[in-house]
Formats: structure tokens, C-alpha cells, sequence
């Protein structure tokens, strides 16, 4: 790879330069990297710390390249170097976007489409990482099915923002050198390595230090974010720098080469690397490499090297850039088309071997022909067009796909609201009335803002004092407050805000939301994370603090699996504080949970098939837990709205031309505006509220 992205140490020059300066135990330690990466995510679903060694390698062979040009006195072209770095980079990035767009097409349900498109665009510019930090995907998710296919260009982002900032270290390395020179008597006491090693040092500790504390506190967001890993290439440029002063006798050589692959092979096994990197157990990859590349040429049978110098390692690393583009899309498109979790012995090897036959193709009709074509290295003007083309092969298609999609958006949106009625199809009148032909709402593109809205966090006198409330959520605040109401529980209770909420304002009601995932609401239990109790007491005391005149909770839980409902774990315990005193409570009953992606299932089966209606056996309680509750604590009130999400014995996943569901647990905001009328009719009958 040259590069999972590494530019090229050597430059032109003298022949025992040119010779010293390749070192084919780093190329082969990059084939055994990217290997590292392809088995860990095909047959283990785990992270394995050989994106971590590819880091280091990049900064190190960077960084030789880099000194080498300053110390022998040649300007860095700073612009020019870029200009070069995309033109070699571009064309394999291009190509394998091009054919995960065509898989996309092909294989992958149209609700996953949009983010496909955003990440192209976010992968071509060199910001994927970002993107994802945003989003806050979890890139350890065991069923590779639902990934993004795009999902490992984070890595390559984050190099290629690098290879932006660290020629602008060397620049000012070399600007302060030749100040020093100019105005000072320091110049002989302080040499250029020293100056970047300064640099790389400080870097270094402030990237790890802040990787360290992000890890702790915010891992999902700290794993695609740069500044968490600078330390990593900072490891490897300061690397570069001490080699010339290490000399390891031979015997510690084959030490230090055997004991660094030993722990590099061994760190994703021993290692509990997919909840607590990038903090400081990514040293143990990044050390277990740089032990490696200090162990160099050995000058013993014995070494490590004669194992990283085998020509068909050596080969694998000149197509690992390539072979690491490609295996990730194939692996997710793979368990896509086949409706696998997880690839067999057989299935992986054919995805590796197909991996490696598009990795060499691609290193041999791209990336060697265009880096070897002479026109564009003639001007600097020359390889941006080279840039452009490339950009524009890709920018093409994607804004073209973009537009269709948006154009389809707008005419599901438009069409008229009797088309698709959503809930109201189930209303006993509209029985056995077919639902008019339309196109099913929401459209894909519009699937990602399918989320109830709530106007934004609380303010005035709702703001919680307790920090782990900090997201109170409110909606706007009618001019004259007839009720206040307060939503606890999960995002199950969220998305009946998108009914609630037009209710309230049409009442005049302040409705104020306590939300936290996957944490419904009810008394402290064994059967909820302590993190959810802690949050659940502290939504209980603000409760208790601001005596409202109701609160809403959704009074049951549901499961993929048998029992499909039960009671939510010390539901009347949690309540019984504010019924005792004074206030009302409203308890809904939860809706269904599939082993499926709803919207998914009737974009590849149709909205008939058979999987994508399930039994109401397989979905929800025979008799309501709901039940139980009744006559037991005075002011709970209980509202079932199940009967316009399941009807005749099944849960479909479309209801009245509208998906019912955004994914395999969430009903969609849509549909359940399409529920105010049945909702404000039972929520006024359950309380008695006018």
C-alpha cells in the first residue's frame, strides 16, 4: 500500500540514498497490517489496531522523506507535494466509490441510498471521519449487514488531513531553523531533527493526553476524531527521527522484531480494543510496530525481517492501498445481498480472494499508470487538472443521483393527503376499504428526519439544575399555559411527541421531555444499567421538584424475542411518588420490535410480503400488561393505541401508503401524525382532561 496512504520515502537522488531509503521489512510489515484489518473485520467483527500501525508507518515514512529533502538543502514545494499526493491518491479512491455506488444501486434498499450519497461526498473530500463522529455510528456493530459501505474511509480522512498538516511542521520547522541562522548564535546548538522533534513531541503528548480523556468520556465520538490520533503519526515522525541514533546490537534486533509482530498479531485478540481505543492501549500496536521497524535488517537468519522480506508479502503491501478499499465494501455488500450476519470460513475466504484480485487490478490499470504518466508531472497546473477529472468522474453521479432522489422526495411529499392516510386506513369506518394507489411516505431521502420534533432545550424555569439532565427538551411555550406536562423514558416516548406535541399547542399545554436511550422509565432496578437508574431518579426528582400536572411514560416494553411484552421493571414503584403527590400520569402501551429493518424489508419484498407483516403473536402480548396496572395506583391513566399499528391479527410494516416504522423498533414521525385524531380522542377520554 502505498499508502493506506503513505507517500513514497524516496525521492530522486543519489543511488545508496535511493537504496537506503526503501526498506522492504516496512512493506512487508504494511502487508501484514492490512491482512490484520481484512480478518479481524470479515470472521471476527472486531477492531484489530492494524489501522493504528498503518497510522505510525504513514508519519514515519513522511517524515524520512520530508528531513531528507531540508537537510539536503531542497525547497518542500509544499503545494506541489499536495497537488502530487491527491493525483496518486484520487484514482483508487474514485474507482472504489464508483463501484460501492453501483452495489449501492444494486443491492442495498433505497433508505440506504441518502447516506450513501453523503458519505461519497464526505469520503472524495476527505472528511468521512467527521461525518461519522457526527452521526456517532458504532463501528464495532457485530452485524456488518447494516454498515456503510464507505463506513473505513475515516482512516484514510483523517491521514489525509494529515498529510495537509505535517508538511506545514516540516515548513515551520525549516522557517524557524533558518531564522535561528539569520538572527541568533543558536543555529549550530539546534538542528533541524531536533526542532521537529520538538514539534512531533509536543503534539504527541497533547494528542494523547486528549485521546486519553475523550476515550473515557466520549469513545464513539473519539474514534473518528483526528485530534485523537495525532499521536499516533507523532509517534512515528519522532520514530523517523531517532532511527539514526538507535543501533540495536543483532541479537536484540531478532528480539525486538519478534516480540513487536508477536504483540501487533496478538493486540486485537488479548485486547479489549473495540470499546477503548484510541486512548493508551493503542500504544500497544503503535510500540509493537515501532519495535519492528527499529528491529530493521536484522543481519540474522533469525529475524523478523527475513519473514517481512518475503516477495509475496512484499508484493501484498505494493496492493495493501488498494486491498484495503476494496474489502470493506465487498464484505458489507456481500452480507447485504446474501442476508448473512457474519461470513463462514468459505464466505470470507471468497470475499478476501475477491478483494485481492480488485486490489491488484486497480494497483495495476490505476494507480501505476497514472502515477507513472509524465504529462501531468511537467506543470503543477497539469496535475490539478489530473485532481479535477478524477473528482469530477465521481461528483458526476453522486449530484445527478442526489437530484433524482430529491425530485422523488418532493412528489411523494406532494401528493394529496387522502392518498396516504396513514393511520386512519385502520379506523373502524375505513375497514376493509382499500387504501388508494401512492407512493409510500415518507420518501428514503427523508427517512433520516423521521425523529419527532421537539422545539429545543428547556429554558426559564424548566432548566434542570442536575447535569445529567442536560438535555431537557421543551416545546414552545404557549402564550397562555393551561397544563404542564412532563414526557420521561427513552426514544419509544420521543416519538409520540410528533402526536403529542400539536396536541399540547392547540391546548395550550407546556410540554417539557426528559429523554435518554434505551432507558425507560420506572423505579430503580437490577434490570436497567446503573447509568439509566441514576438518570431515571434524577428525571423522578425534577418531577417531584417542578410538580407539573401530568406525566407521560410509555407503560410497556416490548422485545424481539418471547415474551414479546411485559411490564416495565417497577413501573408503578417509579410513578407512585407522583400520583401520591397530586399529579396524573398517562402510561402507553409500546409499540412492536422485529429481528428485520421494516422500511428495508418492503423496499426489497414489496409492501405485501409476508416478512414484512408480522403475526401480532410474534409482536405483542396476548393480554396487554397494561392490565395489570389497573386499580392499583389512583391518577395512572393507560392509553392503547395498538390497534392503528396492528390490525386483523398482524403489525404491518406500511399502513395507508405510510411506513409505519423508520427501522426495526421506531415508529416513523409520519405515522404517527397520522394518529393525532385517534390519539387526542383516547388521551382526553383516558384523563378526563378537556
Amino acid at each position: 500500500m502505498r499508502t493506506i496512504a503513505s507517500p513514497q520515502p524516496a525521492d530522486a537522488g543519489s543511488q545508496p540514498r535511493a537504496k537506503l531509503s526503501y526498506r522492504p521489512e516496512v512493506q512487508g510489515l504494511r502487508a501484514l497490517a492490512v491482512l490484520m484489518v481484512v480478518t479481524y473485520h470479515v470472521w471476527l467483527g472486531r477492531v484489530s489496531g492494524g489501522v493504528d500501525v498503518f497510522l505510525l508507518i504513514s508519519a514515519f515514512l513522511m517524515t524520512l522523506s520530508f528531513a531528507r529533502k531540508v537537510e539536503g538543502g531542497k525547497p518542500l514545494r509544499l503545494a506541489s507535494h499536495w497537488l502530487h499526493l491527491l493525483k496518486r491518491l484520487l484514482p483508487a479512491v474514485v474507482v472504489v466509490i464508483l463501484g460501492v455506488l453501483a452495489g449501492t444501486r444494486l443491492i442495498l434498499p433505497q433508505s440506504r441510498w441518502p447516506d450513501v450519497l453523503d458519505q461519497a461526498w464526505a469520503s472524495l473530500l476527505y472528511r468521512q471521519n467527521w461525518l461519522l463522529a457526527d452521526t456517532a455510528v458504532d463501528y464495532y456493530a457485530q452485524d456488518h449487514s447494516g454498515a456503510s459501505p464507505l463506513q473505513h474511509f475515516w482512516s484514510l480522512s483523517i491521514q489525509g488531513q494529515v498529510f495537509l498538516l505535517w508538511p506545514l511542521v516540516f515548513a515551520g520547522a525549516a522557517l524557524l531553523k533558518r531564522m535561528l541562522r539569520r538572527w541568533t548564535a543558536l543555529d549550530h546548538r539546534v538542528s533541524y531533527a531536533a526542532l521537529l522533534a520538538a514539534a512531533f513531541g509536543a503534539i504527541f503528548v497533547a494528542s494523547l493526553v486528549f485521546s486519553i480523556e475523550q476515550t473515557a468520556t466520549n469513545q464513539a465520538y473519539a474514534y473518528f476524531d483526528t485530534r485523537t490520533r495525532l499521536w499516533e503519526f507523532a509517534l512515528g515522525s519522532l520514530l523517523a527521527l531517532a532511527l539514526p541514533h538507535l543501533n540495536p546490537g543483532k541479537t536484540l534486533r531478532v528480539i525486538l522484531g519478534w516480540t513487536g509482530l508477536a504483540a501487533m498479531l496478538s493486540c486485537g485478540i488479548l485486547l479489549t480494543v473495540d470499546r477503548s481505543f484510541p486512548g493508551f492501549i493503542a500504544l500497544w500496536p503503535t510500540l509493537a510496530a515501532a519495535a519492528i521497524i527499529v528491529a530493521g535488517q536484522s543481519g540474522s537468519r533469525f529475524g523478523v525481517d527475513r519473514f517481512l522480506t518475503w516477495k509475496p508479502l512484499v508484493a501484498l503491501g505494493d496492493n495493501s492501498y488498494a486491498l484495503y478499499l476494496w474489502h470493506w465494501p465487498l464484505l458489507v455488500l456481500a452480507l447485504a445481498a446474501t442476508g448473512i450476519t457474519a461470513p463462514n470460513l468459505v464466505q470470507g475466504l471468497a470475499i478476501v480472494a475477491a478483494s485481492i484480485v480488485l486490489a491488484v487490478l486497480t494497483t495495476r490499470f490505476v494507480e501505476k499508470p497514472l502515477r507513472e504518466w509524465h504529462w501531468p508531472q511537467g506543470r503543477a497546473w497539469r496535475t490539478a487538472v489530473v485532481i479535477a477529472a478524477c473528482g469530477a468522474l465521481l461528483a458526476g453521479p453522486v449530484s445527478v443521483w442526489q437530484s433524482k432522489m430529491m425530485a422523488d422526495e418532493a412528489a411523494a411529499a406532494a401528493q394529496p393527503k387522502e392518498l396516504t392516510p396513514g393511520a386512519a386506513a385502520l379506523k373502524p369506518e375505513n375497514a376493509g376499504k382499500p387504501t388508494p394507489e401512492a407512493k409510500i411516505i415518507p420518501a428514503p431521502l427523508a427517512m433520516k428526519n423521521e425523529w419527532a420534533d421537539i422545539d429545543g432545550l428547556c429554558t426559564d424555569g424548566n432548566v434542570p439544575s442536575d447535569p445529567l439532565l442536560a438535555g431537557c427538551l421543551q416545546n414552545s411555550r404557549p402564550d397562555k399555559v393551561t397544563k404542564r406536562i412532563v414526557v420521561l423514558g427513552d426514544s419509544h416516548a420521543q416519538q409520540y411527541m410528533a402526536a403529542l406535541g400539536p396536541i399540547a399547542r392547540s391546548h395550550g399545554w407546556e410540554v417539557v421531555a426528559l429523554l435518554k436511550g434505551n432507558c425507560r422509565f420506572g423505579g430503580e432496578s437490577p434490570d436497567r444499567d446503573a447509568e439509566c437508574n441514576a438518570f431515571n431518579k434524577a428525571s423522578a426528582q425534577y418531577v417531584l421538584d417542578h410538580k407539573p400536572d401530568a406525566v407521560f411514560t410509555v407503560a410497556s416494553l416490548t422485545h424481539k424475542e418471547a415474551p414479546f411484552e411485559t411490564e416495565v421493571p417497577q413501573y408503578l414503584e417509579g410513578i407512585k411518588p407522583f400520583t401520591d403527590a397530586g399529579m396524573e400520569v398517562v402510561g402507553i402501551r409500546d409499540n412492536p420490535r422485529f429481528h428485520l429493518n421494516m422500511p428495508e424489508c418492503v423496499q426489497k419484498n414489496g409492501p405485501e410480503a409476508s416478512e414484512c407483516n408480522v403475526p401480532l403473536q410474534e409482536s405483542l402480548a396476548g393480554s396487554s400488561p397494561l392490565d395489570a396496572y389497573r386499580g392499583k395506583v389512583p391518577g395512572l391513566h393507560l392509553m392503547d393505541l395498538s390497534d392503528f399499528i396492528c390490525a386483523d391479527g398482524i403489525c404491518p410494516a406500511v399502513v395507508g401508503n405510510v411506513y409505519v416504522y423508520k427501522d426495526d423498533n421506531h415508529l416513523t414521525k409520519t405515522y404517527v401524525q397520522t394518529m393525532i385524531p385517534m390519539f387526542e380522542k383516547r388521551l382526553l377520554k383516558a384523563t378526563g382532561w378537556k
